[in-house]
């Protein structure tokens, strides 16, 4: 799957779940969901390394699947995010982590 493919399936779900829990994705919720599931995915790395309560602790494997699903949502809302506000994000990412000069 290309990146294009892959930002229009992700926005595609983005309106599914929007529509059916009557939520308006504008900027400002979306920057909001974000930082969301920023704060979750950085939960999920403190119980994978063990730096949460011990009744939080999960077995290995299964604490790095929880990373896994984390970042895939914060992966996803930036992506979100860069719809809402025109951004090219396969562009910035290449000017920015790619074909950077300095």
């Amino acid at each position: 799957m290309q990146f294009s493919e892959l930002q229009n399936e992700i926005n595609k779900n983005m309106d599914r779940y929007s529509q059916h829990n009557n939520i308006t994705v504008d900027e400002n919720w979306a920057v909001l969901k974000l930082l969301e599931e920023l704060g979750e995915f950085s939960q999920s790395v403190i119980i994978h390394r063990k730096q949460s309560r011990p009744e939080k602790y999960l077995p290995e494997t299964e604490s790095k699947n929880e990373i896994a699903k984390e970042l895939a949502d914060v992966i996803g809302m930036a992506i979100v995010c860069a719809k809402l506000f025109d951004i090219d994000l396969e562009e910035a990412l290449n000017k920015k982590w790619i074909k950077r000069t300095s």
